[in-house]
């Protein structure tokens, strides 16, 4: 049997994983009504064999939305779609977290309710970002973002409202755990990071200021799921979308230390040259994070098999996360398992459309159906 190491049980949590090889959120943009149907059942299914999946990113309102044909998690449809791939993952024995979403600034006036102007910690617009857009004709395709509005300071309860009542839903719905999406340069992320966040009030200015409203999302989520069933998803150091931090490491050993002070279960790390920048994590990042987080640590971005381990093995990592070799390998734990070669991805078919790249890539032939 390969890679032993990546197959061992572990634990997220109070969450028993049968692998350490967890799937990563992957935005795939194929709902056009916003609720997922029966082509997510059979994808979810499909890949099952994970230790977990984590869902793609999930829209918490209608105002957190950033890209068309994006899932939401805010109406009783929503709930109801969500449950059957839930539903769809267990009934393959599987296990699978729901990653709550707010674009925040990565956002325009014709993906908001009503034309309304996207919100942000402040008034920024992100210098190149581009969100997903229908436009007028019925095309779809990216659209430089608007200027944002700097969200008034009592409107942020609001927000830390809709997480949780998001995670209510995703509860109801049956999902094994939760993770808050406070990377990858959207509203968490912007109001954690010097460049993004100009406030003078309680949420801007110091590293607890800004660290406030997410930790506030962090709590409201943990009383829905309990910390052991709650985690969250980072990226220091990202430049992304605009987004610029002066204080990059400190911040994240901040967060690190009052996650695991409130006992959340995981801290899912995406390395921030995913989208192609020169920076990288050194071990000895990865190691200060392992001394300050006392749960379970994983790292996402661009891992084979074999670099896995070697982290695991090093003791830095419980688990990894793995996106892009999962679009194209959904029996990717097996084909580990065995040695045997992985399909490759069809960028053209990453985002978008229907079942071509999303359900029809080939299984070993180990008693997986292909068709879910």
């Amino acid at each position: 049997m390969a890679h032993e190491t990546l197959l061992k049980p572990t634990k997220l949590g109070s969450l028993n994983l049968p692998n350490r090889i967890l799937m990563a959120p992957l935005t795939r943009a194929r709902t056009p009504d916003s609720v997922p149907g029966k082509l997510q059942e059979i994808y979810y299914g499909q890949r099952a064999g994970a230790g977990m999946i984590i869902s793609e990113a999930t829209n918490i309102s209608p105002t957190a939305r950033g890209y068309v044909y994006t899932p939401g998690i805010w109406t009783d449809e929503h709930e109801s779609g969500w449950k059957r791939v839930v539903e769809a993952v267990h009934a393959k024995g599987g296990r699978m977290a729901l990653q709550l979403w707010h674009v925040g600034r990565v956002s325009h006036e014709m993906v908001q309710p009503e034309g309304q102007q996207p919100v942000a910690p402040s008034a920024l617009k992100g210098e190149g970002a581009q969100c997903f857009v229908e436009f007028e004709d019925g095309s779809v395709g990216n659209h430089p973002t608007s200027t944002p509005r700097a969200l008034e300071t009592d409107e942020i309860p609001a927000i830390v409202e809709d997480y949780r009542q998001a995670a209510i839903r995703a509860k109801r719905a049956g999902f094994d755990m939760i993770e808050v999406h406070a990377a990858n340069a959207y509203l968490l992320n912007q109001f954690l990071a010097t460049g993004t966040n100009l406030r003078t009030d309680q949420y801007g200015g110091s590293i607890e200021n800004r660290a406030r409203f997410p930790l506030a999302v962090m709590d409201a989520v943990a009383e829905v799921f309990g910390p052991d069933r709650t985690g969250i998803r980072m990226t220091p150091f990202i430049e992304l979308f605009g987004l610029t931090d002066d204080e990059p490491e400190a911040m994240a050993f901040y967060m690190a230390e009052q996650l695991s002070k409130r006992g959340i279960a995981f801290l899912h790390v995406n390395e921030p040259d995913w989208a192609g920048g020169d920076i990288a994590f050194t071990d000895d990042f990865r190691r200060a994070l392992r001394e300050r987080f006392k749960g379970s640590l994983m790292f996402c971005g661009h891992y084979d098999a074999e670099r896995a381990e070697r982290l695991i093995e090093a003791g830095i990592a419980d688990a990894i996360v793995i996106g892009r070799s999962y679009i194209a390998n959904p029996d990717l734990v097996e084909r580990f398992r065995v040695g045997a070669e992985l399909n490759e991805s069809d960028p053209t078919t990453y985002y978008g459309g229907g079942a071509e790249g999303y359900t029809d890539y080939p299984f070993l032939n180990n008693g997986y159906d292909r068709l879910g």
